[in-house]
């Protein structure tokens, strides 16, 4: 089972693409770590990547596409989750023209909404429990809401993430996923077109309900 997974910073995506690994034993594969990986490996890819990432400039599709492929191949023989890319039109083109023709067979299109407000309260709500980090915290999510400012499974003190609290890079990560003409919904609303009449199913996922609900819904669907 190959599925492609979208969804704000701050919409749970990451815990449910973790989810789904475990549920269905599919590698959750996130474009982050395609990266450092082919980098660290030092492969003609990671190589050629390295170059690019050195100058802080934006490794061309032409060998990000190549270096996605290659993982998905070696890492997800009985399916993957990719997570993290494609992140704008372009690729989402790229991608799916270049799975076609390598006669990769894509099952799964998820899509977790949620509005641009939610997703960064969402992020500036997080609280880091310092006794056991898997606990959630949030202080904008009812059903995981810290009691008294601590933690609501434990009673452990509670942290923050430095990154959490920087509203002008939540915006910058917000202004390219939710940009409708080039950015990743403009990606998803590709593969909405794209997928029409095809065995691929595109699912859409609302991200207001808790991790519980979406994980149960995702599962359902994908069962």
């Amino acid at each position: 089972m190959n599925i492609l997974i979208f969804g704000p910073n701050g919409s749970g995506k990451g815990t449910q693409g973790d989810n789904i690994s475990k549920k269905f034993t599919i590698p959750h594969i996130e474009s982050g770590t395609i990266f450092r990986e082919h980098v660290q490996n030092n492969t003609e890819l990671g190589k050629e990547a390295k170059r690019y990432l050195d100058e802080g400039t934006l490794v061309p599709d032409s060998i990000t596409i190549p270096m996605v492929l290659e993982t998905l191949n070696q890492k997800g023989r009985s399916g993957w989750i990719l997570d993290g890319f494609p992140r704008n039109l372009v690729q989402a083109q790229s991608l799916y023209e270049a799975m076609q023709e390598k006669n990769i067979t894509l099952n799964f299109v998820i899509e977790i909404k949620l509005s641009r407000e939610d997703a960064k309260n969402r992020i500036l709500g997080r609280r880091i429990c310092i006794e056991e980090p898997s606990h959630s915290n949030n202080i904008f999510i009812k059903n995981i809401l810290p009691k008294n400012n601590r933690c609501n499974v434990c009673n452990g003190e509670l942290s923050k993430r430095t990154d959490d609290q920087d509203e002008l890079a939540i915006s910058k990560r917000h202004d390219i996923y939710y940009n409708t003409q080039s950015g990743t919904l403009a990606a998803t609303h590709y593969f909405q077109k794209e997928l029409q009449n095809t065995s691929t199913k595109y699912l859409t996922i609302n991200g207001e309900a808790s991790i519980q609900e979406i994980n149960s819904k995702i599962t359902e669907e994908l069962s």
